[in-house]
């Protein structure tokens, strides 16, 4: 079983170039000394990181003007960088993989968003993951294992939510191949299982705190057992960008890398800012996880991954990641 793209790449080439207007073909420095990049998102409170390198000036400082758009999907956003629609893309580690194994050149620039060190992760690991596989309040599973065959909630399917469960299913001793996966939006996967008609759900913030207000129980938190710590969300781009584009990709890095150092030191005002993008009320981010920004990306952060794809039959092999980092 080999995790693939909801749709075909080239479907998603066209819906991304129907957002995204004409080639970023930059051409260098204009008569000012600044280089344009347009930077694809897909509407996270992380972004937040990337509106403060823009308001405090980090990107000015590197001679970068920065053109953000919110794309629909990380496959969108991925085909508008491989076609040079956006000089950088918003990807998590994922569907970035699963376009590497159907070899689309992309490389990693920067980190977007992902989890402290494990030895600076709190023993309450709700605090930093903004995933949750939870049953319903009563419910007699009181174990991942437990869910063998039965009916799980999630958004789509061979996706985020459904590999990072499965992974918790297998480490507790039971077979995830059993597993009836459902897709349901987050408000209707709740309502579903209050009134029964799943056995247990996965749900991102702030739909996790809306279960725990409910009564229901978290089994797990399957982002941060997933992935462990580091760089999850991705800026990647395209070999066409990242031919073309240098040096402006590496003042990004250094721009973006500022700006989530930033966060990190001003987690208040970046959680405000990531309300306004996202028009969720404050009080539900700041109950949620909260975001933690990597200001690098090692190439065993995706590894990690890689590897776990593989072992769980999303891959058919590990994906070959030599110079996939860009530098």
């Amino acid at each position: 079983m080999k995790l693939r793209f909801p749709f075909a790449l080239a479907g998603l080439l066209a819906l991304a170039l129907a957002g995204c207007g004409s080639p970023s073909n930059a051409s260098g420095p204009d008569s000012n000394g600044m280089t344009t990049l347009k930077v694809g998102t897909i509407g996270l409170s992380s972004d937040a990181a990337l509106k403060i390198g823009i308001e405090k000036g980090f990107f000015k400082a590197e001679k970068l003007t920065i053109e953000d758009s919110t794309i629909a999907n990380p496959p969108a956003g991925i085909a508008a960088a491989q076609s040079g629609q956006l000089d950088l893309a918003y990807s998590p580690s994922i569907p970035l993989l699963n376009a590497l194994s159907q070899h689309v050149p992309l490389k990693v620039v920067a980190a977007a968003d992902g989890y402290a060190p494990a030895d600076q992760q709190p023993p309450n690991l709700a605090e930093v993951d903004d995933t949750g596989l939870f049953v319903a309040k009563g419910s007699p599973i009181t174990s991942p294992k437990d869910l063998v065959g039965k009916t799980i909630a999630v958004p789509a399917r061979k996706a985020q939510l459904e590999v990072t469960i499965s992974k918790v299913i297998k480490d507790a001793g039971g077979d995830p191949s059993t597993v009836k996966w459902t897709v349901l939006d987050f408000s209707s996967a709740l309502q579903s299982l209050n009134s029964g008609r799943v056995d247990a759900a996965g749900l991102v913030s702030p739909f996790t705190g809306k279960a725990q207000s409910a009564g229901d129980v978290r089994l797990s938190s399957p982002g941060v057992a997933f992935f462990k710590e580091g760089a999850v969300g991705l800026y990647v781009s395209g070999a066409s960008t990242t031919t073309k584009e240098t040096a402006a990709l590496q003042a990004f890095a250094r721009g973006i890398n500022k700006a989530n150092a930033y966060c990190n030191a001003h987690l208040a005002e970046c959680q405000q800012v990531g309300a306004n993008l996202t028009k969720v009320p404050l009080s539900d981010i700041q109950s949620g996880a909260h975001t933690f920004w990597p200001t690098s990306v090692s190439i065993t952060d995706i590894q990690r991954v890689n590897t776990q794809l593989a072992q769980l039959g999303y891959l058919g092999a590990p994906v070959n990641l030599d110079g996939v980092l860009f530098k």
